[in-house]
């Protein structure tokens, strides 16, 4: 049984509240759950104490018996300092612009370092 640390919508319509609870990785998103590990309020201002709430200990518990937090999850742990921050993952290759573009990119960067070199060489030698 593979465990996660992931959030529990709740709230009403619009207006969103969330669980920090550990759940099996198989379970729907609001189904059943093991515990309550806290809460996420993301209509509070990101600076408010009660933004995310989490059981500091439990937490510890559950990541030393192998839970994996989600990637949103993981970012809460990380800012309460409960566990090392996870690189950024790139976006996929469709973000990118098209071959044409990136050589176009690529040839002025190239003009460019070509004439910064060509006024440093003027301004050395006058």
């Amino acid at each position: 049984m593979s465990l996660k640390i992931r959030l529990a919508r709740g709230g009403a319509k619009k207006r969103p509240f969330y669980r920090v609870v550990v759940a099996d990785s198989r379970t729907p998103r609001d189904g059943r759950f093991i515990e309550k590990l806290g809460t996420y309020n993301p209509l509070l201002p990101s600076d408010h104490e009660e933004r995310v709430r989490l059981k500091e200990e439990r937490v510890r518990y559950w990541i030393g018996v192998g839970a994996q937090p989600t990637d949103r999850v993981a970012k809460f742990l990380a800012d309460a300092g409960l566990m090392d921050a996870r690189p950024r993952t790139e976006q996929t290759k469709k973000s990118q612009p098209k071959a044409k573009a990136q050589e176009r990119l690529r040839e002025a960067a190239e003009k460019a370092a070509a004439a910064a070199e060509a006024a440093e060489g003027e301004a050395s030698a006058g």
